[in-house]
């Protein structure tokens, strides 16, 4: 049996909520003078139209309209809970329905949700970029934050690191029979200073062609010995069957390559050959 009503009797019994759309836009005219200001008629429109769609929601999943007597009732109103929305046009306060039986799921909510959650990513890493606090405060303001603690930015950096974390420790499903091993350099702040440290990348190149980071790791230097502790977590993973490894003429590559791959072969990477090739010339005869 259907949780909606029959066809023709929906206009009457959804009656309520098509006047509580159509309503909507004389929030702006009846707004007092104590709540005018600045997006205020905008603010008043989109809680009231949220609110509506909160409302149409509770009808579906409930199956009834609220003090209606229904047999497709199957939920009963637990009235409202107010729930706080930050918006382009400032914070919204909702009128969110609740249920005795089940939670209510809202969409609204649901939507806003990974905006926020894309946006706060986003601060997080404009802040490991280097963008200074001043700049983003003031960004994030346009999107109705008004202000971010050094604690906030804590939290934020807390969520990135979780989620590289769990990114570097998935399981390795692929068979990888060649890998892709380079290192770069960072200056990296340890308490009161910074330091250069190396970011050591493993990048595996599956059967079907595709090229896929495997993993990474800050070390102190490109010694075999954090080469050795990298690949060993690759292999715990689930790496194996690898054939060929590709790198820059690093000793410490090519001893990790040596102890950690028994019978792969190793291989100087084109683009570090061609560089040192070139190094080797004078300016005069480069073209």
């Amino acid at each position: 049996m259907s949780c909606l009503p029959n066809k023709e009797d929906t206009n009457t019994r959804l009656e309520p909520v098509i006047n509580y759309l159509v309503d909507v836009p004389i929030a702006i005219r009846t707004l007092s003078p104590q709540v005018k200001g600045p997006n205020s008629g905008l603010k008043q429109v989109i809680t009231e139209f949220l609110n509506a769609v909160m409302l149409f929601e509770a009808y579906l999943q409930s199956g009834a309209l609220p003090y209606e007597r229904s047999p497709q009732r199957k939920a009963h109103r637990n009235g409202t809970r107010s729930r706080n929305l930050k918006t382009r046009v400032g914070e919204l306060t909702l009128d969110k329905p609740q249920f005795r039986e089940f939670p209510f799921e809202s969409s609204v909510f649901e939507r806003y949700c990974r905006v926020e959650q894309a946006l706060l990513m986003t601060i997080a890493e404009s802040y490991i970029q280097g963008v200074s606090t001043r700049k983003m405060e003031e960004l994030v303001k346009n999107f109705g934050l008004n202000r971010l603690s050094a604690s906030e930015v804590s939290r934020l950096c807390k969520i990135l690191d979780e989620k590289v974390e769990e990114f570097l420790k998935r399981p390795i499903e692929f068979k990888i029979r060649y890998l892709l091993v380079d290192a770069t350099y960072f200056k990296v702040r340890c308490g009161a200073q910074y330091k250069s440290r190396a970011l050591l990348v493993v990048v595996g190149i599956r059967e079907d062609g595709l090229r896929e980071i495997l993993g990474a790791s800050i070390a102190e230097s490109e010694d075999s010995g954090y080469w050795m502790t990298l690949f060993r977590s690759l292999k715990d993973r689930g790496l194996e069957g690898v054939e060929l490894v590709i790198s820059d003429a690093h000793k410490g590559i090519q001893k990790a390559v040596e102890s950690s791959f028994v019978g792969a072969s190793w291989q100087y990477c084109h683009v570090h050959h061609s560089r040192a090739v070139l190094e080797s010339i004078p300016n005069k005869d480069k073209q």
